[in-house]
């Protein structure tokens, strides 16, 4: 934690939800609370997270940067 006030603190956080409701939330619409949960766990474990390019870390998925950067 940085200081009270620290704009930074937050924008990881902001950063994935806005990205989150722009590509999933707002594209469907969910009936149940199961089918939601559902949603949300197939949006972070498979597209997030292996194939989603993030820019922030040179336009690979987070998987393929964390098996790079484990190989050196």
């Amino acid at each position: 934690m940085s200081y009270r006030g620290d704009c930074y603190d937050n924008a990881p956080m902001e950063s994935f939800f806005r990205s989150f409701k722009v590509e999933e939330v707002y594209r469907q619409q969910y009936e149940t609370f199961e089918q939601t949960t559902r949603a949300v766990r197939n949006y972070i474990d498979r597209f997030y997270n292996r194939e989603r390019l993030h820019s922030s870390i040179g336009y690979v998925s987070p998987l393929e940067f964390e098996q790079k950067h484990h190989r050196l």
